[in-house]
Parts: C-alpha cells; sequence; structure tokens
C-alpha cells in the first residue's frame, strides 16, 4: 500500500471545484446559495446550467484521474484506497473547513477508472431516474446503491473494488441523510426547483 497515494487522492478529491467555478463567476460562496452543497446540483440551481456541467466533469475526472494513476503505479490495493480517499477528500475538504459535497460525481469517476462498464449502466440509472422522477437525490441513492452489485454481479470486478465500492456507497448515503429524510416525508424537491438538496 502506497500511503503517500492515498494522501494525494485526499487532496486531489478535496479540490472544491464547484467553490472555485462559483467564486471565478462572480456567484460569491457556493456555500452561501441553496443548499450550501459544493456538488453540481447546487451550482445549477445557485449559478447556472453551464457551471454546473463544469462542475460536474471536474469532479468526475479528478476522481478518474488520481485513481488510474495509482492503479498504473502502485496496483490495485492502494488504487482502491485512493477512491475511497478522493471521495472522503471531496466530502470533507480541508480547505473548506470539511464541508463538501456528497461525493455522487467524484464516486463515478473514481470506480470509472475501475471499472468502467459498471459505471456507464449506473450513470444510465441516474440519467433514467432523473427524466422520470426529477429528484436528483433519489436517481444518486438509486444508482450509487446499484453500483456495487452491478461491479459485482455483470462483471465480476476484484474484491478490493467491491470493498471499496460499498465503503463509497456508505459515504454517499451519510452525505445524503437529510434528503433521505425529506425523501421518506414526500418533502424532496424536484429538479429546478429551489431546493434544500
Amino acid at each position: 500500500m502506497n500511503y503517500g497515494l492515498v494522501a494525494a487522492g485526499y487532496l486531489v478529491g478535496s479540490i472544491p471545484f464547484g467553490y472555485l467555478i462559483a467564486m471565478w463567476l462572480g456567484a460569491g460562496d457556493i456555500r452561501t446559495k441553496g443548499s450550501g452543497n459544493i456538488g453540481a446540483t447546487n451550482v445549477v440551481r445557485s449559478v447556472g446550467a453551464a457551471a454546473g456541467a463544469m462542475t460536474f466533469l471536474l469532479d468526475f475526472f479528478k476522481g478518474t484521474l488520481v485513481v488510474y494513476a495509482a492503479d498504473r503505479t502502485a496496483g490495485l490495493d492502494t488504487a482502491a484506497a485512493v477512491a475511497v480517499a478522493a471521495v472522503l477528500g471531496h466530502n470533507f475538504p480541508v480547505w473548506l473547513r470539511f464541508k463538501g459535497g456528497r461525493g455522487v460525481a467524484v464516486g463515478a469517476g473514481v470506480f470509472m477508472a475501475l471499472t468502467p462498464p459498471a459505471v456507464a449502466i449506473v450513470l444510465g440509472i441516474f440519467a433514467v431516474v432523473v427524466a422520470t422522477t426529477r429528484i436528483v437525490s433519489l436517481a444518486s441513492l438509486i444508482a450509487s446503491g446499484a453500483f456495487p452489485v452491478i461491479a459485482w454481479y455483470f462483471y465480476g470486478a476484484p474484491r478490493t473494488v467491491i470493498v471499496a465500492g460499498v465503503i463509497v456507497v456508505g459515504l454517499i448515503f451519510a452525505r445524503h441523510s437529510s434528503n433521505i429524510n425529506r425523501l421518506i416525508r414526500g418533502k424532496e424537491p424536484r429538479f429546478g426547483h429551489r431546493s434544500h438538496n
């Protein structure tokens, strides 16, 4: 295990692109707008679609690149640990007093480097749920929750990847606790409305 790469994974994951893009566009501190989240959904709602798309892509590919580099240089075990570290960095960035995103985009990105077909299916599930319900949090929970099963059952992903996937899904669900409560109560807003998501 290369712990230096794991630490690097955390630091790369902690780059707060949503915060930086909002500041760059003159929209101010994204943490004071909407849900206070630095992720793509809040950026779309608070700054605009283009800024949100840019945030999603940068969050996604920061995960992909750091895990791909770890896999190529140090092997699968380190790459799986880097995947978890990158999501932890995004969710709890040291630069923003550990108040970050929910880990969906970066979570998809880290596993794109390890099991691309499974991630492609998960992104498809996400798109279908958003299109039919317009509830991003529900799509995030369903798609991320399906990932370990899809990676294991359909693609035979190594045990290390499955374990990392389960941990990342746990992190995503933990960061969606308020959304889960609103979903249970039928109070979760649909995409396009001002909300707390």
